[in-house]
């Protein structure tokens, strides 16, 4: 398990970068640069998690993420596309432009699975660096899905 990192930076203590959250990356990186923008979001996240496995990260792919409701747990059928070594949610987009509604479904991810970082990846750009962002729980969203 990693540690936490500064969320405006993304850096520890130490001024050192999250390593898992920088090896995630590279692994996107990777796949991006092999196949470029322009594909289904499936075909990125089985080449995502090819690349995974060859770095030895333990992940599980399309892990389930039960609701709880006045005391039951409901299978709704909401999937992470990633969580890795039970600290980091990668959500994957294949889409014009990252929205807003993007991060917080990320973000509810983030919390459903008890994750305290998480990165919403987009493959459909030029750059792959355009299509990056990190997430971090959210206060407000958190106050919010407890309600």
């Amino acid at each position: 398990m990693y540690m936490y990192f500064n969320k405006e930076s993304g850096e520890n203590g130490e001024g050192e970068k999250d390593p898992l959250t920088q090896q995630v990356i590279g692994c996107a990186i990777e796949v991006h640069r092999t196949l470029g923008p322009g594909l289904l979001e499936s075909t990125y996240e089985k080449c995502l998690a090819h690349e995974l496995k060859l770095a030895g990260l333990p992940f599980i792919n399309q892990a389930a993420m039960p609701i709880d409701y006045k005391g039951i747990t409901l299978d709704c059928g909401y999937r992470l596309d990633f969580l890795i070594d039970d600290y980091l949610v990668v959500e994957l987009k294949a889409v014009e432009q990252l929205l807003p509604i993007h991060q917080a479904q990320g973000i509810t991810y983030m919390k459903l699975a008890e994750a305290p970082v998480g990165l919403l990846i987009n493959f459909n750009v030029k750059l792959l660096k355009d299509g990056l962002r990190r997430l971090f729980p959210s206060p407000s969203l958190s106050s919010l899905l407890s309600l």
